[in-house]
């Protein structure tokens, strides 16, 4: 029987893995198609997505069965309970790579204007999240409870870029008017890789629970609880305050 769930835990991580390639490949397609103002190749990330969502439903449907059928002792609950975590922020990034093809889209009517936008910035944006998300996979496949902080702290690396990119459109606007429009649209792009930053960030912190059993998040608030008020939490006020 333990030999059966094993074989069926070792199935769950190709499938992630699986995942994990898919979601990759559609912040290339997004990139790509982004900065050649491709059209063609905007539609086809779009149509992606679809597959993201079908591949969404078997890890699921993995997940379900192990927690059904071999009814898993705590440590591997956890590891199926953050693989169902998991897959809810990789189908989001999905969702966000296809907002970035459909926005593509929408500014196909126009040619970039480079004075205004740096490009370059958004290209270093998809750079650092898809390699946030190669990370998230690998730490979760390989146990990697560092790995999985790293990519937490990756996502400052993101804030930032997006941050400074704001920053130099907001500049770009006051000087020319003429450039708004388009460089509104172009912020709303690299909302889209802040936000896919922020879910691969949330994926990391499910790897950590599957590891250790605790929250990335709930440790830090723990930490702080105890470091204002000087004492130890209760339990079920603490969870509550959180509005877990």
């Amino acid at each position: 029987m333990r030999n059966r769930f094993e074989r069926q835990l070792l199935d769950l991580n190709h499938e992630l893995i699986q995942m994990g390639s898919m979601i990759e490949r559609a912040i290339e397609m997004g990139i790509s198609a982004l900065v050649r103002q491709d059209v063609e190749k905007a539609k086809k990330a779009i149509a992606y997505d679809e597959e993201i969502d079908e591949q969404e439903k078997t890890v699921e449907s993995l997940c379900m069965k192990l927690l059904l059928q071999q009814q898993p002792v705590a440590k591997d609950l956890r590891l199926i309970s953050a693989a169902l975590k998991m897959i809810t922020d990789m189908e989001r990034i999905g969702d966000h790579a296809a907002d970035i093809s459909e926005m593509t889209i929408l500014m196909s009517d126009a040619t970039y204007e480079r004075s205004a936008i740096n490009i370059d910035l958004v290209e270093s944006m998809a750079k650092e999240t898809t390699d946030m998300v190669i990370k998230c996979v690998d730490a979760f496949v390989n146990k990697d409870l560092e790995l999985a902080r790293t990519v937490i702290a990756q996502d400052d690396v993101v804030d930032d870029l997006f941050a400074d990119f704001k920053q130099q459109l907001i500049k770009k606007i006051n000087e020319n008017v003429k450039n708004g429009e388009q460089a509104t649209d172009m912020l709303m792009v690299a909302k889209y890789f802040e936000r896919i930053g922020d879910h691969a960030t949330n994926i990391a912190e499910w790897v950590i629970y599957s590891i250790t059993g605790e929250h990335e998040k709930t440790v830090i608030l723990h930490r702080f609880y105890i470091k204002l008020t000087g004492k130890l939490p209760e339990i079920k006020k603490f969870y509550r305050l959180l509005g877990l």
